[in-house]
């Protein structure tokens, strides 16, 4: 019975809620919340596959009354599978790790050999370490995050943010640096690969990275004001960052909801009773198959073991 309660538990939190949760409009309000209620939800369905493939075999077990030595080999069958689900999900999060690094360090090298900061006048009185401009007519800015990190904008942004604006930008560009959301992207992007086909959602990673955009808005509103950031959104093209999901959802969407928000002025009581909720429900999910799991599951391995 454990096995199937996890396995419908399971299904839902693959299938069912993330078509659910990306469709919501109050993670809006409360973006860090809502991300670590993704991460919850993520975690949990793995949580719910390890108990299946280990509570199903003695579950089994026990339906068909088999021996001790049955119940020994069906506990050894089931920490081999759970050791190869484990393990799955820890090459792929190596693999996007080790990719994304090199990937960002052909990607600095060459920013760094095409910079023309010093041919631009219009950037601010305190230039960031790191900044680099490169030469292109499309208004765009985005970060390299890194043990070196650059934020990099175009001489097209330049043109057409005035000060304030790109004091914005930047701060937007340096709170993805500082929170190190290419980490957070890149655990998603790992457990996105890890999942078979038929078992995984997209909607994750988009809403995630929708997400984080928004945590480093709120960053860059505390610190210069929405009117500028709101203005320089306006106008700044797409970029490709190298950390961004590929094949993204509608980038415009993305940025009339991110518009949205910036022109609602904050009500912090409201943020913080949705985050209350948000960081409850994920406890909440954590918790449960853990419980679930572990304690029925050890006290039948505990007896099955040939001790």
């Amino acid at each position: 019975m454990t096995a199937l309660l996890l396995g419908a538990l399971g299904l839902t939190l693959s299938l069912v809620v993330p078509g659910v949760l990306a469709g919501a409009r109050w993670p809006d309000r409360a973006p860090v919340a809502a991300v670590a209620l993704w991460q919850s939800i993520t975690l949990a369905g793995v949580l719910c596959a390890l108990g299946v493939v280990l509570a199903g075999p003695q579950e089994l077990v026990g339906e068909l009354g088999a021996d001790r030595p049955a119940g020994a080999a069906a506990l050894v069958f089931a920490l081999v599978v759970a050791t190869v689900i484990i393990g799955r999900l820890l090459v792929s999060l190596v693999r996007v790790s080790l990719r994304s690094r090199a990937r960002r360090s052909r990607h600095r090298l060459l920013v760094d050999l095409l910079d023309t900061a010093e041919r631009h006048g219009e950037l601010p009185a305190e230039v960031p370490a790191g900044l680099r401009v490169l030469d292109g007519e499309l208004p765009f800015a985005y970060c390299l995050p890194g043990r070196s990190p650059r934020v990099v904008l175009t001489g097209g942004a330049l043109r057409v943010l005035d000060a304030a604006q790109v004091a914005a930008v930047i701060a937007h560009e340096q709170a993805h640096l500082r929170y190190r959301h290419d980490v957070v992207m890149e655990s998603f992007t790992a457990f996105y690969r890890a999942v078979p086909g038929p078992l995984r959602s997209r909607a994750p990673l988009d809403a995630v990275h929708l997400l984080l955009e928004m945590v480093a808005d709120d960053a860059a509103r505390r610190r210069c004001g929405a009117a500028p950031l709101r203005g320089a959104l306006a106008l700044l093209g797409d970029a490709v960052s190298p950390d961004a999901p590929a094949d993204l959802g509608d980038a415009a969407a993305e940025r009339r909801r991110r518009l949205d928000r910036l022109a609602v002025s904050d009500r912090p009581s409201a943020t913080v009773l949705l985050t209350l909720v948000a960081v409850l429900g994920a406890a909440a999910l954590l918790v449960l198959p853990t419980v679930i799991v572990v304690l029925p599951w050890l006290d039948r391995a505990l007896s099955a073991w040939p001790l």
